[in-house]
């Protein structure tokens, strides 16, 4: 039996309530047993070890319920030059950049299998947990259809335990669900619309039928806990996933008022990425990392996407964090929280949805997403006040200690 006593900190729980001063958090192997004031934590018997925050800040564990964790944009010559298995290695780097910023736990977008899964469960490389999607559903020439015109297919990357995505109607819907769910997804992830990547198309027009997506919905829903997100981009798409019963909205960047009363009215989460185009337009000024018709269209999207937004903020849609990690670099996730307070959210608001919010979404909140009896010993200590400067946490040498399930992950105290 082994005692923590994090101590010395203004405590953020990730409920959205007032700081607590001169807080500390005690931890019993893995789980919190006690939170808050250091004159209300319990005195226990036996060996206890102590960790100073040195009057920083105690969050929760952070989230990002949209990455890619195995791969990172780099241009095309360079991808097509790189061995299969390189992508394997090079994603032990991804998964350390990320949870040295304090994202514990993260929901995949696509292309991580469950043998990285358990990597990172059995220890094997340290990183955030994960659930996995497996592979994307995309419809033949649809967002997730690398083929380009000159013949080459920028995604084709199927293997044992990962499928393709690529289907069309509903019998060969049915099929693929079962196929993917086979291969041990945890969530069904799905393109709804096109996108700005994609080379064949465009983040307005629709991917997949009504009763397409509503097949899709159904065969996750027999795996009990099994949700649906999806890729929407345009506003019919959009209504069509939240028609079929998706659970989150990722980008949702041509938000109408329709959709935004459908989101309130089915409970649907938002998963706004507001990081995507503004990295894709840093990456093509910066280097070759990006297609020309990539830059065409996040030029055409980014202001209407914060607008959309803000938006779904102030109508109360529920709003999760993600980020879209892998179209920009693994471990700048933290730029998003920023990104969200420009576009209306109080500093305590983008926490919470980067905490509280997020692990709701995932169906972890009765283990992660606050610090509270009982939770997971996932904790976050900076060294600046994130509620006078969301945008400080994107210095991962603000993050100075990283704590997963009671083990020090990270730890850069002077």
């Amino acid at each position: 039996m082994t005692y923590t006593l994090i101590e010395n900190g203004t405590l953020i729980d990730g409920n959205g309530g007032e700081p607590i001063e001169n807080a500390a958090v005690l931890i019993k192997d893995n789980k919190i047993i006690a939170a808050g004031h250091l004159n209300d934590i319990p005195q226990v018997n036996g060996e206890v070890k102590r960790i100073d925050a040195e009057d920083g800040f105690l969050l929760p564990g952070l989230f990002d319920t949209h990455v890619h964790m195995m791969f990172q944009q780099t241009d095309y010559n360079t991808r097509f030059q790189t061995p299969f298995s390189f992508r394997f290695y090079k994603a032990i780097e991804h998964f350390r950049r990320t949870i040295e910023t304090g994202i514990t736990s993260v929901r995949d977008a696509g292309f991580t299998d469950v043998g990285v899964k358990k990597a990172v469960d059995d220890g094997l490389i340290s990183g955030p947990r994960l659930q996995v999607s497996v592979i994307p559903l995309t419809i033949t020439g649809g967002h997730g259809d690398g083929w380009t015109r000159s013949g080459i297919n920028l995604t084709d990357s199927t293997y044992p335990t990962m499928p393709s995505g690529i289907v069309d109607g509903t019998e060969e819907v049915t099929k693929k669900v079962r196929e993917v769910l086979r291969a041990g997804a945890d969530v069904i992830k799905v393109h709804a619309t096109g996108g700005v990547m994609s080379p064949t198309d465009h983040p307005e027009f629709t991917q997949f039928s009504l009763e397409e997506l509503e097949i899709i919905v159904r065969e996750a829903n027999f795996r009990k806990g099994v949700k649906v997100m999806a890729h929407a981009q345009g506003s019919e798409g959009i209504k069509n996933a939240i028609r079929a019963g998706i659970h989150s909205i990722e980008h949702g960047i041509y938000l109408d008022d329709e959709a935004i009363e459908l989101m309130l009215e089915k409970g649907t989460y938002l998963v706004p990425t507001l990081l995507a185009p503004v990295s894709v337009l840093e990456q093509f000024e910066s280097s070759s990392n990006i297609p020309k018709h990539a830059e065409q269209k996040s030029r055409e999207v980014i202001d209407i996407h914060r607008e959309s937004f803000s938006k779904a903020y102030r109508a109360g849609v529920k709003i999760a964090m993600g980020t879209d990690a892998g179209v920009m670099p693994h471990g700048t996730n933290l730029r998003e929280l920023g990104l969200m307070v420009d576009g209306g959210m109080s500093p305590m608001e983008a926490i919470v949805a980067t905490t509280k919010t997020a692990a709701e979404l995932m169906g972890w909140e009765d283990k992660l997403g606050t610090v509270e009896e009982g939770k997971l010993a996932d904790l976050v200590i900076t060294k600046t006040d994130p509620l006078k400067s969301i945008t400080s946490l994107e210095n991962p040498e603000n993050i100075v200690i990283v704590i997963k399930e009671g083990k020090l992950v990270k730890d850069i105290r002077n």
